[in-house]
């Protein structure tokens, strides 16, 4: 599967990635947990993760820049953009169906470096990059995209994820007060609350959770990683590897049944057999999917969405819209539908010449169903079967449906695709059924969709670039490197000794002087630990040395910097001076 180019509805929510805006204190997180992460994982994950990172562009010293990751991945069929945090589901996995990796551009700060529930680079670069080395993941990866790009969500997960969206951001933020983040956490209980159905959305959400996210391959007895979640968290890469986390079988039912906090560390994680198991699993739930299984239920989720849906009907027309009403008989099937707001007509996923969301402002409506008394689908009938029916332009209209629904006034126009009647316009329409009137109007003309039934409803419109493209972003204004914090311009100094030669005195006039500013900070534990790891790797400075482990191991009296602190150590397998 190849990578397509990039549309303009999706280009509309990529950023410049401005990578001279990360502070030496940024490239420092990314180097901590990439170093962490490489360490470990480099035995348990996936055999495509340590290749996978030098082939997708990665380094482990630096945050990488996206322009440079997406020709690396061009070779698998894959590219890299950078968004701006949270967007839309349906966006995502459109990004991800055109072969295109959504990388957010911030980092999770020194506090959070163990886990932000708010999208980072660490995450999805480092994450979910590295796998698709493997060319069936890869496969499988754009056909969730697909696939998740047509699911329907309901009105209450929509304000759900708006929710989410904003507790992650105030999260990760750092500088809300409590009574901010208190109400951003009851917004989002409240939402929480307020979802009462498992909508395909939810249910294919779960499904990438449990995969792409959180995935691990292999048995139960002995897994390995390749979640997204698990490759770029330090804590729960460790953690699900241990008795803590049960590990169950995959299986695609209790898999979609099983839902997820994103916010905590996972309590249990599902093992496939290989990444065929996989994909067999989207191909299966996809047949459960309004998109293919059509009809009034499709038509009931798009009402329940309360968002751009398309629905198509058997003609090949689709219109793309919100719908808000339907008319059933009495066995409850759909017979007449209505959208509001703008709405499109498309075939072929193009937009119909004269039919755009700037011509339909205000919705769009028509009657689904048979002609009575006709064997023949409306959308098949030929020219013949309009005259045989008394049908011409400029001639009076009148179409009884089998369901009771009444089309009259006068045939202005007949639109047909491939040999099929996709639209019939009416001039002086009115529409009833039973004697209510469902549509009336003097002037202009009722454009009615034809089609005996509804074959298809998904998410998000049919010509995208039509309805959801609109007008590009601004060009950005060249952003100037931030001035730096006291602090930052300490860690740029180290830094510096790793990325360029210098000779011993140099290292230790600059660790002097860095150590000494250091007590300034005295909360600061990452800084005295890459200050350590140089002294380790260079015998100088014993004595400085000394002191910053004493520091450290003060510091580890707290719970969270223990582990930290540990992890940390242990890689640099420092030894105290004597």
């Amino acid at each position: 599967m190849k990578q397509r180019p990039l549309p303009a509805h999706l280009r509309k929510f990529v950023v410049e990635q401005h990578h001279e805006k990360y502070s030496p204190i940024d490239h420092a997180v990314w180097r901590y947990v990439m170093r962490q992460n490489h360490n470990f994982l480099k035995d348990v994950a996936h055999e495509a993760y340590t290749d996978g990172l030098v082939s997708s562009g990665i380094k482990i010293n630096s945050i990488p820049k996206v322009d440079d990751m997406n020709e690396s991945l061009k070779p698998f069929g894959w590219g890299a953009v950078t968004i701006d945090g949270f967007i839309p589901a349906v966006m995502f996995f459109d990004f991800q169906a055109h072969g295109y990796l959504p990388i957010a551009t911030d980092i999770r700060k020194l506090e959070n470096i163990d886990y932000t529930p708010a999208p980072d680079i660490i995450h999805e670069a480092a994450g979910h990059a590295p796998i698709l080395s493997d060319p069936t993941f890869a496969q499988f990866v754009k056909m969730f995209g697909e696939i998740g790009s047509k699911a329907l969500a309901t009105k209450e997960e929509h304000e759900l994820f708006d929710a989410i969206r904003s507790l992650s951001a105030i999260l990760e933020d750092g500088s809300a007060s409590e009574e901010e983040i208190e109400a951003a956490r009851a917004n989002f209980k409240e939402k929480q609350e307020a979802v009462t159905e498992i909508s395909e959305a939810e249910q294919i959400s779960r499904l990438y959770w449990w995969t792409v996210e959180f995935g691990m391959i292999g048995t139960v007895e002995k897994p390995k990683l390749y979640g997204a979640g698990l490759l770029s968290s330090i804590g729960e890469s460790v953690t699900s590897l241990s008795d803590e986390v049960t590990k169950l079988p995959f299986d695609l039912e209790t898999a979609i049944n099983t839902g997820f906090d994103i916010t905590t560390q996972q309590p249990q994680l599902f093992v496939c057999e290989s990444f065929e198991q996989l994909i067999e699993a989207v191909e299966q739930f996809s047949e459960t999917m309004a998109f293919k299984v059509g009809g009034t239920e499709s038509l009931d989720k798009a009402v329940r969405s309360a968002n751009t849906a398309t629905s198509v009907f058997s003609s090949g027309l689709q219109v793309t819209g919100t719908v808000t009403e339907l008319l059933k008989d009495t066995d409850g099937k759909a017979i007449f539908m209505k959208t509001e707001g703008p709405t499109a007509l498309s075939v072929n996923e193009e937009v119909l010449e004269g039919h755009g969301k700037d011509i339909h402002v205000e919705g769009f409506s028509s009657p689904i169903g048979n002609i009575t008394g006709s064997e023949k689908p409306l959308e098949d009938w030929t020219d013949e079967d309009f005259v045989a029916n008394w049908l011409e332009v400029g001639e009076p209209l009148r179409l009884e449906f089998d369901s009771g629904i009444v089309v009259q006034g006068t045939l202005d126009h007949v639109v047909r695709n491939n040999d099929k009647v996709i639209l019939i316009g009416v001039e002086g329409a009115k529409v009833t059924h039973n004697g209510t009137v469902l549509f009336e109007t003097d002037e202009g003309i009722f454009d009615m969709a034809v089609g005996s039934r509804i074959t298809s409803v998904f998410a998000g419109a049919a010509d995208s670039e039509h309805f959801f493209g609109g007008d590009l972003k601004d060009e950005e204004v060249p952003v100037e490197p931030k001035e730096l914090s006291p602090l930052e311009e300490l860690y740029g100094k180290i830094r510096s000794l790793r990325e360029e030669e210098k000779t011993p005195q140099e290292v230790i006039v600059t660790i002097d002087h860095v150590v000494t500013e250091l007590e300034n900070f005295p909360e600061d534990w990452l800084l005295r630990l890459e200050i350590v790891e140089i002294l380790t790797q260079k015998p100088l400075l014993p004595t400085t040395k000394n002191k910053l482990m004493t520091d450290l191991e003060e510091m580890k009296k707290q719970p969270k910097l223990n582990k930290w602190i540990n992890n940390g150590l242990h890689l640099i397998k420092v030894r105290r001076s004597a």
